[in-house]
C-alpha cells in the first residue's frame, strides 16, 4: 500500500550521484480518487460518476493527472531525495489515462546534480504495466549534511 512514516529514508545532496533511482507502487482506488477530488475541488464527472464516464472515450472513471502526479511527491519527500527536500519546480506530460484498480509504478531517477546551488534535476516516470501514464523532469533543493546538522 503506501509509505509510512518509518518508510522515509533521505538522502543528503552530497550522497546523491547520477543514475540513482527510487520506485514507488500505488494502486488507485476509487477512494483515492474521491478523496482527491475532495481535497482538490476538482469534481470532473469523469473522475466521480461511472455513468458519466462511460459516454467518454475512456469509457469508465480515469485519476485525476495531478493524483497521478502526486506518487511523484510521494517518492520526492520521503525517498529521493526524501526528507527536507522542497520542490522548485516540475513539469509533466500526461501521455495516458490512469483509471481505478490501476497499478501505477513511479520511477524518479537523478539526472543532474548543481552542486553551487544544491539542487537536483530528477527524471520523474509513472507507468501502468508496460505504458507510461506520465513523465516529467523535477528541480529539488537537497539539504546538506551540514544544514541537517544545525537543525
Amino acid at each position: 500500500m503506501g509509505s509510512t512514516f518509518l518508510d522515509l529514508q533521505g538522502h543528503v545532496f552530497e550522497d546523491l550521484y547520477l543514475g540513482q533511482s527510487e520506485s514507488y507502487r500505488r494502486t488507485v482506488s476509487a477512494s483515492d480518487v474521491v478523496g482527491f477530488a475532495e481535497l482538490s475541488g476538482d469534481r470532473n464527472p469523469i473522475h466521480l460518476s461511472e455513468h458519466f464516464a462511460a459516454r467518454t472515450p475512456f469509457k469508465s472513471r480515469i485519476a485525476h493527472g495531478l493524483y497521478t502526479a502526486s506518487l511523484i511527491s510521494a517518492v520526492l519527500g520521503t525517498r529521493l531525495p526524501g526528507p527536507g527536500a522542497v520542490y522548485l519546480s516540475q513539469t509533466l506530460t500526461f501521455r495516458a489515462p490512469v483509471h481505478i484498480d490501476d497499478v501505477v509504478d513511479v520511477v524518479v531517477e537523478v539526472s543532474e546534480l548543481i552542486p553551487e546551488k544544491n539542487r537536483a534535476r530528477l527524471s520523474c516516470t509513472c507507468q501502468v504495466g508496460e505504458k507510461i501514464v506520465l513523465e516529467g523532469e523535477a528541480l529539488v533543493m537537497v539539504p546538506t549534511r551540514e544544514a541537517l546538522k544545525l537543525a
